[in-house]
């Protein structure tokens, strides 16, 4: 089983959040998934929930601010392994192509 999930961690405050963000994300190094980082939040995967909930944990704990706001969407499809890779390239071969824009 692969459990597919998106994470946004940040202070809650007006400055730059990149600091607090990149320690967030530095904490996942510690645990067992995969995640790539996004503008708007990271994608992890991982084998089963548990990790995932451990890695979600130290993440919301790596930002030492007054206040952290966390956002987690978890994706427990429990009768497939496909990785997050693969749900984007079913989108792309029913698009009939990648599945981003530059803007123009």
């Amino acid at each position: 089983m692969t459990v597919v999930a998106l994470l946004s961690v940040a202070p809650v405050t007006e400055d730059s959040m990149a600091a607090d963000v990149a320690d967030a994300v530095a904490a996942l190094d510690d645990f067992d998934v995969a995640y790539e980082t996004n503008p708007m939040g990271t994608v992890i995967e991982a084998a089963d929930v548990d990790t995932l909930l451990a890695a979600v944990g130290a993440a919301h704990e790596a930002v030492d601010a007054d206040r952290v706001s966390t956002f987690l969407k978890i994706d427990d499809k429990r009768t497939s392994d496909e990785s997050a890779s693969e749900k984007v390239a079913a989108v792309e071969r029913e698009l009939g192509r990648e599945a981003r824009s530059n803007g123009d």
